[in-house]
């Protein structure tokens, strides 16, 4: 993890196997934000969350850089199947009960448009934490 944002390891280590596992980037004040929702949500433990940075992570166990990982959002499926982008987020909401909240996402008239935005974000995120979190983004991640 982060040296800033140590998140509460009891909501990140689910008591079964989880059905998803986030990997996220742990020096995204956003990220950080949101991780910690979905980890006091998780009370069933379906979702698993690893921190990209943290030390002790090889992404290539994944066959992944880390690159890769941090250029957009990834999770790992029950199933073995890698995801990145919005189907994540709409399999992170529907673990914790919330996926109606994210259902318009995938309407085939609306997914273009979010798939861009989520793009845009995923691009600017750093940035984007430096202006709307009293935390100072990963300097190295903006460029």
């Amino acid at each position: 993890m982060t040296s800033d944002d140590k998140l509460d390891s009891r909501y990140s280590k689910p008591q079964k196997k989880p059905d998803f596992i986030l990997f996220y980037d742990g020096a995204c004040p956003i990220c950080i934000q949101e991780v910690r929702g979905l980890m006091r949500m998780n009370k069933q433990g379906k979702l698993a969350f690893q921190d990209i940075n943290a030390a002790s992570f090889k992404p290539e166990n994944f066959q992944l850089s880390h690159a890769e990982l941090m250029a957009e959002i990834h999770g790992l499926k029950v199933s073995g199947e890698l995801i990145k982008g919005m189907p994540v987020f709409r399999e992170l909401y529907s673990a914790v009960g919330l996926g109606w909240l994210i259902v318009p996402t995938a309407w085939p008239v609306l997914q273009p448009l979010f798939d861009y935005l989520y793009q845009v974000f995923a691009k600017h995120r750093h940035k984007l934490g430096q202006l709307f979190s009293h935390k100072t983004a990963c300097q190295r991640c903006i460029k």
